[in-house]
């Protein structure tokens, strides 16, 4: 995989809008050389993202936007998601994942899938600046199998 910015997408924060986003990161993936095993994970965390900004940040479907833009480069993936809800750092309060002492079985529901983006990343990266919250993730590709 060569460096390569691909050019961000945006999307209305609507439910029904999530499979768009789910294609986008597969076409802009498989454009890039980004594994299938890559773009599954990449999916995961635009899934959570996304039904937490339309739920919990705007309270439901609306015309606000979300954008997203996929960074390859040979050693990292960088996924860089934004949107207009109020400010908030869903990784505020998650303990990394050597903290944890509480098995997954265990916990109650909801931030589970917080917890997986942590644990598929290598970096992640919180903002807010001129009325968008941006999170950057950045993980390691994975082997490609054959």
């Amino acid at each position: 995989m060569e460096r390569q910015t691909l050019q961000e997408r945006t999307f209305g924060a609507r439910l029904h809008a999530l499979q768009e986003l789910v294609d986008f990161i597969d076409e802009a993936g498989g454009a890039t050389g980004v594994t299938p095993d890559d773009r599954f994970r990449l999916t995961l965390m635009v899934e959570e993202l996304f039904v937490n900004t339309v739920t919990h940040g705007h309270g439901g479907d609306c015309d606000a936007p979300v954008r997203l833009a996929l960074e390859v480069e040979p050693a990292s993936l960088t996924l860089v998601y934004e949107d207009t809800a109020p400010p908030y750092n869903p990784f505020a309060e998650v303990k990394t994942p050597g903290d944890e002492t509480v098995p997954v079985e265990a916990r109650p529901i909801g931030g589970l899938g917080i917890h997986l983006i942590v644990t598929m990343a290598d970096h992640i990266a919180y903002s807010y600046a001129g009325g968008w919250n941006q999170i950057r993730v950045r993980m390691t590709p994975m082997p490609a199998t054959d």
